[in-house]
């Protein structure tokens, strides 16, 4: 009796475990590497973001799913990235959601000098309406929109002389994002405005190709420019927001189960490479005033002068994003400040 009570309770422990294996491989998640590439050093807030998502997706597909990230531009700049990703060749990338207007122009409203007074406005905005509204004019261009990350406010670099007022950025060249409404923002200010791929930024600085670029102050830091800048000006012309997306040519192929672990990581690594970013944008004033950068902060007068003289931009573009979106957006940011 004994002994068949002894084999009755081997197998109920079997049938367990049997049990538990079969739900464990339950979940439909196939073996996958996915090519992951963006601008910045892995060390940059976007690089640790991007480090995040990795670690959560492996974990939460018991290792199945490989992200292999690809930092510093390797793969190419941003509008290479986008065109590898619509071809498949590279499956997913984070980068400033602005340049996505080429392919949707509603895009260009993340763009608008001077739009957000702060990160909190900014991600309450993108976690709303607004936000998804955006990425659901994706998935027709070949890509599908995860999560909003930061990368935060632009500043002002140069070799020439110190920016201290409105006027001084006339005559500068300055290197701008390959973006129609960056080429237009910096001719309004007085510049030269040189649109060119960011992995090609260090070395233009660096022969003079071009007097100065802006970035937010994490990426002046990370990427050395300080080596071959001599100012820069604390403008926050204009907020950074990020779009975290995956090519629709590998998002048909997951399952439902597979699309949901990219969910949750894009949600928890979102959470995480926000929080990082906003206090590493403020410690890198102080680094790159170590590094013998002179930063001047723009008095507020001075600052309404940029607003003035950058307003028939907005106005241009603004009318490009269309009345309705413009009432809803200054409608989210209103609601954000309140």
């Amino acid at each position: 009796m004994k002994s068949g009570m002894k084999l009755f309770g081997t197998g109920l422990i079997l049938s367990s475990l049997m049990f538990l294996g079969t739900a464990a491989n339950a979940a439909d998640i196939k073996s996958r590497t996915v090519k992951f590439a963006f601008q910045n050093t892995k060390e940059h807030p976007q690089g640790q973001g991007a480090q995040k998502f990795a670690d959560l997706i492996a974990a939460k597909s018991d290792g199945k799913i490989k992200v292999r990230l690809f930092p510093g531009g390797t793969l190419g700049g941003d509008v290479q990235t986008i065109s590898a990703i619509q071809g498949g060749t590279v499956e997913m990338s984070v980068m400033n959601a602005g340049l996505l207007s080429g392919l949707s122009k509603e895009f260009v409203v993340l763009d608008l000098p001077f739009l957000f007074n702060n990160e909190k406005e900014a991600d309450a905005v993108l976690d709303g309406p607004i936000g998804k509204h955006l990425t659901d004019t994706l998935p027709e261009k070949g890509l599908i929109g995860l999560g909003y990350w930061d990368l935060g406010f632009r500043n002002v670099t140069n070799n020439r002389h110190a920016i201290a007022k409105a006027d001084d950025i006339a005559g500068l060249k300055i290197r701008v994002v390959q973006s129609p409404i960056f080429i237009d923002l910096f001719k309004a200010l007085g510049a030269n405005p040189v649109p060119m791929p960011f992995p090609e930024l260090y070395t233009a600085l660096e022969t003079g190709t071009v007097d100065g670029q802006e970035n937010p102050t994490k990426t002046i830091e990370l990427q050395k420019f300080y080596e071959v800048q001599k100012y820069m000006t604390v403008t926050r012309h204009v907020y950074n927001p990020q779009l975290l997306f995956v090519g629709k040519k590998l998002w048909d192929q997951l399952s439902d189960d597979e699309k949901k672990i990219f969910r949750e990581a894009a949600d928890e690594a979102t959470a995480f490479q926000r929080g990082i970013s906003h206090q590493e944008n403020i410690d890198s004033i102080a680094a790159l005033k170590g590094h013998k950068v002179q930063v001047t902060e723009l008095a507020p007068e001075e600052i309404e002068k940029l607003r003035a003289k950058v307003q028939p931009v907005i106005d241009q573009y603004s009318a490009q994003v269309g009345e309705d979106l413009m009432k809803q957006m200054k409608a989210e940011i209103e609601k954000a400040r309140n």
